[in-house]
């Protein structure tokens, strides 16, 4: 057969800077103050939390210091000052390395939570189950989905103004997961070097509770600072009760919670590894990471606060000099420190615009290691059921509107032919019965958008391997190219690109049936991949041709797919 020139209908742009075009001209959208649902219908607006928390803390102070005047509290209060018990051979003050340490936790997260908000404004939804049914959400930033078929996951997106998420565009994912992940893996390091030191020099004593007395002390130390009549402490020393245990909560409870979490919404693990995903679905991980989110900005906002108002000169010595004094030392190296996190703060989302393929070179070469890890894990079949699917099922992508594809579909696709060609030995066009002919192929899977939202669905048809068998690849053929008859968000069709190897894995097929009917319009029809190591972007939908190329860098913009090229995702996106 001759070559049908799909490669002619790519755009070959290598863009190199965000502008106006980005994501097909996608105005902004600015969405909703947060809210949860309570109940079944009623939503709880978040901003009344800041009157309430107000009123709250104003009757809280009240009602300590009302307490602090009880025989009874004084005497609990004598009983359990709040000092924390401490193991023997704790060591006494605060090591350089710590406040090296400090400082780093803290720069890295500003990127890791502002990049965080951005992910999440791309689907401003949380779900408890693995569904993702519009109206189950328990939190959401956008309005109720409408009752619109062609409304897609794209267009629910938000922006972010550009100092509060990085970078704030709508549709920004792609470079706001280079930036969360790629210093995910710094901030992993910085913990993996804090964990070795604090084992090794005997700081986690300082850190760690070793005795029931922990917990009536916390109780006291917080009537204590409730009523604005601080406990006695130094931190040089040890710490009190309460701060003890939200230290340890921090350290050890929700930083490895954060990594769990996270991993848990990786598409390769989360189908690999279905004992772990049965429990901690992507949604329920992807809950949880929020809250551990919420988690540390309440904690760095009450430690700032009580740093400042528990003695600042002496607290910022401890935490940036290495030294118990009342010297503007540590005063000044904190100060030069927020100079440093202020001017990355604002150059941040600027130079992601400016520099966007930097940002994707660099976040790759961070955490392109792993995702070529996960990659490689073969996912395993029948794990779900029909009773797991899902009753509503997003839709995603530009419809294609070509007059071919119009053609093709008003015959129900009889003259369809789907081209597989390239570097193999025997080239074919196939219609929709020479696929049926083959052998069949079904698959109950969760589908993972990198948008965050997912859902079961049934796929049948065939087997990619099937097709491997039959055009048999030459030895040179490393990657394979699938085009669709859908334009992308700019110029040209949508393409991508995927390894080989993973053409043999179980779950990955051209599905011609979603839930036991023909491919719907909305999700593909006539035909679609499903590669279940990947997120959904790289599953092809209205797929017209197949490649089997040597090199993906001779495809369209040279990165590995369209939304790679246009929008700098990643050809690697198992995590």
């Amino acid at each position: 057969m001759t070559n049908p020139g799909f490669r002619d209908e790519l755009d070959t742009e290598h863009h190199e800077r965000v502008g106006d075009r980005w994501a097909g001209g996608l105005p902004a959208q600015y969405g909703v103050a947060p809210r949860v649902r309570i109940g079944r219908s009623r939503w709880f607006n978040l901003l009344w939390l800041l009157p309430i928390g107000g009123v709250l803390l104003i009757a809280g102070v009240a009602i300590a210091q009302g307490l602090r005047g009880t025989t009874g509290v004084q005497a609990f209060i004598e009983r359990h000052p709040g000092a924390a018990p401490q193991a023997a051979g704790t060591p006494v003050g605060i090591p350089a390395w710590l406040g090296w340490q400090h400082f780093l936790n803290l720069f890295l997260m500003i990127f890791i939570i502002r990049s965080g908000l951005s992910i999440l404004a791309d689907h401003p939804r949380l779900y408890w189950s693995k569904h993702s049914t519009p109206g189950s959400e328990w939190y959401r930033m956008n309005r109720p989905v409408p009752d619109d078929p062609a409304y897609t996951a794209k267009a629910d997106s938000l922006t972010l103004p550009d100092h509060v998420g990085l970078p704030g565009r709508r549709h920004s994912i792609g470079l706001a997961r280079w930036w969360h992940l790629g210093i995910d893996v710094l901030w992993l390091l910085n913990g993996v070097v804090l964990f070795v030191l604090l084992f090794a020099t005997g700081q986690w004593r300082r850190i760690v509770p070793t005795g029931w007395e922990i917990f009536p002390g916390a109780v006291s130390v917080g009537i204590q600072y409730l009523s604005l009549d601080w406990p006695l402490e130094n931190g040089w020393n040890g710490y009190n009760s309460l701060q003890l245990l939200s230290y340890f909560l921090t350290v050890f409870v929700a930083a490895p919670l954060a990594l769990l979490t996270g991993l848990g919404m990786s598409p390769a693990l989360s189908t690999r590894f279905h004992r772990l995903s049965s429990v901690l679905s992507i949604q329920l991980a992807r809950s949880l990471h929020f809250l551990v989110m919420v988690w540390f900005v309440f904690f760095v906002v009450v430690h700032v606060t009580l740093v400042f108002t528990t003695g600042a000169l002496r607290n910022l010595n401890h935490m940036y000099a290495a030294q118990d004094s009342g010297s503007w030392l540590g005063f000044g190296i904190f100060a030069a420190s927020m100079v440093v996190v202020i001017v990355a703060w604002v150059a941040a989302t600027p130079a992601t615009y400016r520099h966007p393929r930097l940002v994707r070179r660099i976040g790759f070469a961070l955490i392109g290691p792993a995702q070529r890890l996960f990659e490689h894990i073969d996912s395993e079949p029948g794990r779900y059921t029909d009773a797991d699917i899902s009753p509503y099922f997003w839709a995603n992508g530009r419809l294609p509107d070509t007059p071919e594809y119009s053609a093709l579909q008003a015959g129900d696709f009889r003259d369809y032919r789907l081209q597989v060609y390239g570097m193999v030995e025997n080239p074919v066009a196939l219609s929709l019965d020479d696929l049926r002919a083959m052998a069949g192929h079904e698959q109950i899977t969760q589908h993972f958008c990198i948008q965050g939202w997912s859902g079961v669905a049934k796929w049948g048809g065939v087997s990619m391997q099937t097709v491997l068998d039959v055009v048999k690849p030459v030895p040179e053929a490393r990657w394979v190219v699938f085009y669709s008859f859908a334009q992308g968000s700019e110029e040209g069709i949508y393409y991508d690109v995927q390894p080989i190897e993973q053409m043999s894995y179980h779950l990955t097929m051209l599905a011609l049936d979603m839930n036991g009917a023909p491919l719907p319009f909305h999700h593909g029809a006539p035909v679609r991949l499903r590669n279940e190591t990947q997120h959904g972007f790289k599953m092809v939908k209205w797929i017209k041709g197949i490649e089997f190329v040597a090199d993906l860098e001779e495809v369209g913009g040279g990165l590995g797919g369209y939304n790679n090229d246009h929008e700098f995702f990643g050809y690697r996106q198992s995590i």
